[in-house]
């Protein structure tokens, strides 16, 4: 089977980091910064950063109505941290006016967590990875509520009884709170490439919840 092409969105963020971790598991994988490099890819990373900068550039570089597009018509998308932010179709604490790419059926909270000295590592499970994943968030946002047809993926404990969503999965999206691309497990990755591979041998991509 031919390798897929997977870009990462390359205007802001963590762009290196995942680049390097996709072409650790044997995939081509590009930046993104223009329409015609958009058109090349078969799934895209949406990384960490800042999601209003990462949104008013790709407006600028007249990429986000073709994102969107990309999205809607079925494209595996993987965001990170600011990238679920922009996946989702719903802000709570936005910039005004902030604009997303949208496709995630959820409600995220923008900088939940609290501000970068805030920023914290914990052990989590992660729905389709065995054993714990080691998880760093960084100014993160949570998932306040999901559609019908979300699968919750992870969540993490931030008061006794009291957990939070931070990490979803609908058909071919994916989205997680924290950063999967520092450090040197691919794991979560390695999801997301299933996820691209099955979108360009035909298979239909279904949520198990």
């Amino acid at each position: 089977m031919t390798a897929p092409t997977i870009g990462v969105f390359a205007l802001q963020g963590d762009v290196r980091e995942h680049l390097r971790m996709l072409e650790t598991l044997g995939v081509k994988a590009i930046g993104v910064r223009r329409p015609a490099e958009l058109d090349a890819v078969d799934g895209l990373v949406v990384p960490g950063g800042e999601s209003t900068t990462m949104a008013k550039l790709a407006r600028t570089f007249e990429l986000l109505e073709p994102l969107r597009d990309r999205i809607k018509r079925g494209m595996p998308t993987f965001g990170t941290c600011a990238g679920m932010i922009l996946l989702a179709d719903r802000i709570e604490d936005g910039s005004l006016g902030q604009e997303t790419f949208g496709g995630l059926d959820i409600t995220v909270r923008r900088n939940a967590f609290g501000r970068q000295v805030d920023s914290f590592e914990g052990e989590l499970t992660i729905r389709g990875v065995e054993g714990q994943v080691h998880a760093v968030f960084i100014r993160a946002p949570w998932v306040e509520s999901v559609g019908p047809g979300v699968e919750v993926l992870g969540q993490v404990e931030v008061a006794e009884g009291a957990s939070r969503i931070v990490a979803v999965r609908q058909g071919p999206l994916m989205a997680t709170s924290f950063h999967p691309e520092v450090g040197g497990d691919t794991r979560i990755h390695e999801l997301f490439v299933d996820l691209v591979r099955d979108s360009t041998a035909g298979t239909t991509v279904h949520s198990t919840s």
